[in-house]
C-alpha cells in the first residue's frame, strides 16, 4: 500500500511549492513528462488536474489520483484499491457515463474506454495524465486554442458548462504561471 506521503513525493507535488504573485507553481515532473509526450503545455495539464481533483493535503491543495466523481458527487480515497472498488460500484449503480475517474477525471463512458482496458486502470496517475494530455492535444488541434481545448475537454458540446470550466482553468493558470505561461491564454 502506498501512503499519501510516498505518492506525494513520487508525483513530485511536494516540491512544486505554493504559488504567489512572484513565484509560479511549477507543474510536477509527471505533468511535464505527459505534456511533453503529447505536445501539451504542462501548465495546462496541471491546471486541468487541479480543477478536477484538487484536495487538501498536509502540504497544501493538490490533485489527488484516487478521486472519483460519481453522479456529481466528489469522492476522495486513501488507496487505489478503495477508489477502484467505488468506481466499479458507481458504474454498476449509475452506468458507464456516471463515473469520472482519477487525477483528470476521465469519464468512463465518454472517453475512459478509449484509453484504458479497465476502469481501475484510469487510477494510474501517469496513465491518467497521458490520456488527458492526448485529449487536450486533440481538442487543440481542432481549435488552435488551449483554453478552448480545456473547455472541450470538460464538455465537447460547449455551452455554459464549457465556459465555466474555461474560467476555472484560466484562474488555475493564473496561480500556476503567476506572471506568464509558456503558451498564449485566450480570454473567450
Amino acid at each position: 500500500m502506498v501512503s499519501r506521503r510516498t505518492l506525494t513525493l513520487c508525483l513530485g507535488i511536494a516540491i512544486s511549492g505554493t504559488a504567489n504573485a512572484h513565484w509560479p507553481e511549477v507543474p510536477p515532473p509527471a505533468y511535464q513528462i505527459a505534456g511533453h509526450a503529447a505536445g501539451t503545455p504542462s501548465e495546462l495539464l496541471y491546471a486541468v488536474a487541479k480543477t478536477e481533483s484538487n484536495t487538501k493535503l498536509r502540504i497544501g491543495y493538490f490533485p489527488w489520483p484516487w478521486t472519483l466523481n460519481v453522479k456529481g458527487k466528489a469522492m476522495y480515497f486513501e488507496t487505489r484499491d478503495e477508489a477502484c472498488k467505488a468506481a466499479l460500484d458507481g458504474i454498476r449503480q449509475h452506468g458507464e457515463r456516471g463515473v469520472d475517474i482519477g487525477l483528470t477525471q476521465q469519464n468512463w463512458g465518454y472517453v475512459g474506454k478509449q484509453w484504458f482496458a479497465h476502469p481501475c486502470d484510469a487510477l494510474d496517475p501517469y496513465a491518467n495524465l497521458q490520456a488527458a494530455s492526448k485529449q487536450l492535444r486533440r481538442y487543440f488541434n481542432a481549435s488552435g486554442d488551449w483554453i478552448d481545448a480545456a473547455g472541450k475537454y470538460h464538455r465537447p458540446a460547449g455551452g455554459a458548462p464549457a465556459r465555466r470550466y474555461r474560467a476555472a482553468v484560466r484562474a488555475r493558470l493564473g496561480q500556476i504561471c503567476a506572471q506568464s505561461c509558456t503558451f498564449p491564454i485566450s480570454h473567450h
